[in-house]
């Protein structure tokens, strides 16, 4: 009589403990041609197999964030630079002493900046109260690019909230490393801008672009364009911070010199305040 057997169990030997029992006898990793591909990190860095890599960057966190239950996400933008109101201070007191005038100008616009990175915190706060008792398929979660400056504001504010929030950071010569209120399990590094870019739009349901340099320009206008050219399906962009944009980009100007149709500009709103981007983007979804 033959023994009766799991429909689930695996036809093929688990890679991973094979790997271990390699390990757990003694044995070297073999050199070279003689190691296992998936385990040899010279052949995994060549030219030849930078798809894969692709591949493994789309599929990480694709998979983690589903084992954690992010469908829906609020992706924030902003600088790297603006710091609280109490590190502000600290700043321009530390280049006051020291006495060099660009330092003491530059502190000083940070330190005017400042109170982006309050209303970044308080922005993560709202949605994750909003999720807080909301079936999962309801949810929305803060999505940032994990770095410093309005990145941390807005994954501090849903922290401080008891809300879980992501981090795509990527991987520069001067990044420092993600930001301390990301959630640990979705805290993800990037080596591929566009990599890093694709899964900002993956679970998407709004983005809110808060004054920023050219990092956040990239982004903003990558998803503008996206949206405009409908690769992306239409979703609520907020500037954050009228009077930054407005100063930074004369919008109309494109609208005169036809580069754009009049409707683009109705792509994206302005706001000023935690509480109108939220509005804004409850309204498009009629939360």
């Amino acid at each position: 009589m033959s023994s009766t057997r799991n429909i689930h169990d695996r036809r093929l030997a688990d890679a991973w403990a094979t790997l271990k029992a390699h390990s757990d006898a003694g044995l070297p990793l073999d050199p070279d041609a003689n190691r296992l591909a998936f385990v040899d990190p010279e052949f995994l860095l060549r030219r030849e197999t930078r798809g894969i890599r692709f591949q493994l960057e789309l599929l990480k966190p694709d998979l983690e964030q589903q084992a954690h239950g992010i469908e829906n996400t609020i992706v924030v933008f902003g600088s790297a630079r603006f710091r609280d109101t109490e590190a502000s201070a600290a700043m321009v007191q530390a280049a006051e002493a020291a006495g060099d005038e660009t330092v003491i100008r530059r502190a000083r616009a940070l330190a005017r900046n400042a109170h982006y990175y309050e209303k970044a915190r308080a922005f993560g706060k709202i949605v994750a109260d909003y999720s807080a008792d909301k079936e999962p398929r309801d949810q929305l979660f803060i999505c940032t690019g994990g770095g410093p400056g309005i990145m941390e504001g807005t994954n501090r504010g849903s922290h401080e909230a008891g809300g879980i929030s992501v981090g795509l950071s990527i991987a520069l010569p001067m990044e420092e490393a993600a930001n301390p209120y990301v959630t640990p399990a979705l805290s993800f590094k990037f080596h591929y801008f566009a990599l890093r870019k694709m899964h900002f739009m993956m679970r998407a349901k709004a983005l809110v672009a808060f004054p920023g340099g050219f990092g956040t320009l990239d982004e903003l206008f990558e998803v503008i364009t996206l949206v405009q050219t409908r690769k992306a399906r239409q979703v609520p962009i907020v500037l954050f911070g009228s009077d930054y944009w407005k100063r930074l980009i004369n919008f109309e100007v494109l609208v005169e010199e036809g580069v754009i149709s009049p409707g683009d500009l109705d792509l994206f709103q302005f706001a000023d305040d935690p509480e109108t981007a939220w509005n804004l983007i409850k309204t498009f979804y009629r939360l």
